[in-house]
């Protein structure tokens, strides 16, 4: 008895405390084990930092907040949508009315495509890639495979329409064309694309009818208050940040969620949006170096293939919008840009940070390797393809 009611001692406190923090830091180093895009770009922005040390006013324009914010915003909201079950009552509804995997692979596509015209290409991932997740718990349905074609097809839908995407929304700004000749120039591009998706997506999901596992089908509860607060939440935050106001709004979305499902907060990817921030970093103090500038004004810019293989290129190495301001300035044809960057949004991961957003919230295991085994020679194929078509039209 006397054993029982024996107060532990300081040092066995200590070595309990001890242990619990390196537990804890264990967790977190192995969790960054993970985050190979965080650590690589935390590197290259110190160094560069220290190599090219620059005011802190180019830092904070490289941040991008309103970027992050809008992102942040985003996450807040579908967590929530995910959160209330709304999306898996949905994703039953659509998956009770499908016969083949094919078939629902092509409708995911298309609407994926369908809503980056309108809702920009982040938001469309946001909105269909836990739908996916959803209807792959309620069936046979590949979802990495689902999550890789809605990267390929959020690119090509963006491309078509002058807020799909950063980049067209930056050119468009900066041609001042009208919306609508801004969409017919891009359209025998972006067709190519989604065609070129369709057909990934017909012949890599296999030739199955759709297996329903019937005990995960019904049953989904609703959380009506949670689902209305999240959908009024996405369309605040769209708002917001087509106003240029996503610091505001995201803000806004923080408070209630803190006060009414402070656990929807709990389940942010913290970590992804670390890696945006050292990727905006990264990436905007790399193109902004002297030598950089110096290359490009090596580039005959007014011939068609020398300005299309640059969009493309340097979309590969630093992201199709920082390579959109890259160029902006050199390219005499604004449009022409336009085509070599959306294009330049297949092939590498961070071609397109929609690609890095499609595979974080699919979260499935070697998603990287597997995106850059289609994405890649979907580039070359696209890239050759469109070029040729363009020349053709010329």
């Amino acid at each position: 008895m006397s054993a029982l009611l024996e107060v532990p001692s300081k040092s066995h406190i200590a070595r309990l405390t001890m242990h619990s923090k390196t537990s804890t830091t264990h967790i977190w180093l192995n969790r960054l084990k993970h985050e190979f895009l965080l650590v690589l770009f935390t590197v290259l922005t110190v160094i560069l930092a220290c190599v090219d040390p620059q005011p802190w006013p180019r830092y904070q324009s490289w941040l991008q907040l309103p970027t992050l914010c809008g992102l942040l915003g985003l996450m807040i909201a579908i967590q929530g949508i995910r959160d209330s079950g709304l999306v898996q009552r949905i994703a039953g509804m659509l998956v009770a009315r499908m016969h083949s995997l094919r078939g629902v692979g092509l409708l995911l596509v298309s609407m994926t495509a369908v809503l980056s015209m309108v809702l920009t290409n982040d938001v469309s991932l946001f909105l269909m890639v836990p739908l996916t997740l959803a209807i792959g718990s309620l069936s046979n349905l590949p979802v990495l495979r689902m999550a890789v074609l809605e990267a390929l097809a959020v690119n090509a839908g963006s491309t078509l329409s002058p807020i799909g995407n950063p980049q067209n929304l930056l050119i468009w700004q900066h041609a001042q064309i009208p919306f609508f000749q801004f969409v017919a120039h891009l359209l025998p591009t972006a067709a190519v694309m989604f065609v070129l998706v369709a057909a990934v997506t017909w012949f890599w999901l296999p030739k199955e009818r759709v297996a329903l596992q019937a005990n995960k089908l019904d049953g989904h509860a609703v959380s009506a208050s949670l689902a209305l607060l999240s959908i009024v939440a996405l369309t605040m935050m769209v708002l917001m940040m087509q106003s240029g106001h996503a610091p505001l709004g995201a803000l806004l979305l923080v408070v209630p969620f803190a006060l009414f499902s402070w656990r929807t907060l709990a389940c942010i990817d913290w970590l992804l949006m670390a890696t945006f921030a050292m990727i905006f970093l990264g990436l905007g103090h790399f193109a902004a170096l002297p030598v950089v500038d110096h290359m490009l004004g090596k580039i005959d810019f007014n011939q068609p293939l020398a300005l299309y293989l640059s969009g493309i290129i340097s979309s590969q190495l630093i992201s199709n919008v920082p390579a959109t301001v890259l160029l902006l300035n050199h390219a005499q044809d604004a449009m022409a840009l336009a085509v070599a960057v959306n294009v330049g949004g297949f092939g590498i991961v961070i071609g397109s940070l929609a690609n890095l957003i499609a595979l974080r919230l699919a979260k499935q295991p070697h998603g990287m390797r597997l995106f850059h085994e289609v994405s890649v020679p979907f580039l070359l194929v696209c890239a050759a393809l469109i070029y040729l078509v363009m020349h053709l039209l010329a």
